[in-house]
């Protein structure tokens, strides 16, 4: 194949790669589009959960309750999730999600909705 087929496909794929990867980091669960605009809304006290990266879908392994307050395992390392960090309402996905963040190296809960354990 010619230098101007290879040139060709890499500008594509240069032009395409930002699309797909914000289409990706705005969608939250791909079997269930119609949970979008829920997802979107979830808050807790420390804001909006959705900030364009998604939650992580935590084990019932890896979450527990201890002394009446969460705990999750972020990364292997275990989290005391903050009472405002915690989303309320009905879980309508079902699975219990962490939306993460970093400091100092060490993860954090911006947002936490419990699933069901089962």
């Amino acid at each position: 194949m010619n230098d101007h087929f290879w040139h060709a496909a890499l500008v594509v794929f240069t032009v395409m790669l930002p699309i797909s990867t914000i289409g990706l980091a705005r969608a939250h669960d791909y079997q269930h589009p119609e949970l979008k605009d829920w997802y979107e809304s979830l808050h807790s006290g420390k804001g909006l959960c959705c900030d364009g990266s998604d939650a992580k879908r935590v084990d019932d392994a890896d979450w527990e309750t201890k002394d009446d307050h969460y705990r999750v395992r972020i990364d292997g390392e275990w989290v005391d999730v903050p009472d405002d960090a915690v989303v309320d309402g009905p879980n309508r996905a079902g699975r219990t999600m962490v939306w993460p963040y970093y400091l100092n190296g060490h993860p954090n809960a911006r947002c936490f909705m419990p699933g069901d354990m089962g």
